[in-house]
C-alpha cells in the first residue's frame, strides 16, 4: 500500500481505531449498567415504634407540629397546607415563628409509614429554610 508524500516524511495523522475500540467499551459499560442505576431505591427505615419516649415539655412552650398524611396532605399546627411544597411549608412555619414570637421553637414531624418521602423532605427543607434548630421526627403512627 503506497502513501502519498516524500520518503523520509514523518506520518503525522491520528490512528482512530483505538480510540473508537475504547469509546465502543465504554458505550457497551453504560449499557449493562443503565438498567441498574434507575432500579436504585433510597429506603429509609422510620425510628422503631417502643424506643424512649419524648421528654415531657411545658405545655406553655412554643412547637409546631407538623402532620404528613399517606395521601400526601401536609399541616402545619393544624392548617392544611396546599399545594404541599416546600415553598408553602417555610411560610406556614414562618407563621407560627411569628405567632410565638421568637425564631428558635421546636419543629415535631409525624408522619404515616406510608407517606410520601417527596414530602416528608419538603417539610425537612422548609425547616431548614426557617433556621429551625431542633427537629424531632416521630416514629410512624400504626394505620
Amino acid at each position: 500500500m503506497a502513501m502519498g508524500g516524500k520518503a523520509g516524511e514523518v506520518f503525522t495523522e491520528i490512528n482512530v481505531t483505538p480510540l473508537t475500540d475504547v469509546f465502543l467499551v465504554l458505550l457497551v459499560i453504560m449499557i449493562l449498567i443503565a438498567p441498574l442505576v434507575n432500579q436504585a431505591v433510597l429506603k429509609v427505615d422510620p425510628p422503631a415504634v417502643g424506643g424512649n419516649p419524648p421528654p415531657k415539655q411545658d405545655p406553655n412552650d412554643a412547637k409546631i407540629t407538623v402532620d404528613v398524611s399517606k395521601e400526601g396532605q401536609i399541616k402545619i399546627d393544624g392548617n392544611i397546607i396546599n399545594p404541599p411544597d416546600t415553598a408553602n411549608c417555610m411560610k406556614a412555619i414562618q407563621a407560627a415563628q411569628t405567632k410565638a414570637g421568637k425564631q428558635d421553637i421546636p419543629l415535631i414531624l409525624n408522619s404515616d409509614e406510608d407517606a410520601l418521602q417527596k414530602y416528608v423532605v419538603a417539610v425537612m427543607d422548609a425547616s431548614a429554610g426557617c433556621n429551625i434548630k431542633k427537629l424531632s421526627i416521630l416514629p410512624p403512627r400504626a394505620n
